[in-house]
């Protein structure tokens, strides 16, 4: 478990993105265990981040920058898999009932438009949240178990 935490920053970035997207790839571009990976991701920057320093300030502050670098990282991801398809929104002759996508909006148009921003922007933001509420559950069990004031 300590050799874990001691990886180097870089190694674990890269073991980050390939994991994200194998999460991204069950989810055939839906990240939705993109969102549900955060929870293990937010363990482990707030167990790296206490191993490296006994600082409160410095742990939270490395928890919060780590976990908004792995929820720009799958941004940039979902950028690459839904940005592509927004040129059907130009094309005249394309069917927006048949994509597939859940009709939310009760209009074929609206609802591509509405699922292209939960897909790009909103599920990014939810891993974020999840990293962060995971590294404080974490960060506040660490802290009763060592009797300081967070």
């Amino acid at each position: 478990m300590a050799r874990i935490l001691r990886l180097d920053t870089k190694v674990a970035l890269v073991v980050f993105v390939l994991m994200d997207m194998l999460c991204v790839g069950m989810g055939m571009g839906v990240p939705i265990f993109c969102i549900l990976f955060g929870f293990a991701v937010g363990w482990y920057i707030a167990r790296r981040a206490v191993s490296a320093s006994q600082d409160v300030q410095d742990a939270l502050t490395k928890v919060f920058v780590y976990a908004f670098v792995t929820s720009l990282i799958t941004f940039v991801g979902m950028c690459i898999i839904w940005v592509p398809a927004l040129w059907m929104l130009f094309n005249p002759s394309t069917d927006f009932a048949t994509l597939g996508i859940p009709l939310i909006l009760y209009d074929p148009k609206l609802s591509f438009i509405g699922f292209e921003v939960l897909m790009v922007f909103i599920s990014p933001f939810l891993q974020l949240l999840t990293t962060i509420f995971a590294a404080y559950l974490t960060l506040l069990h660490w802290s009763r178990k060592h009797r300081q004031a967070l």
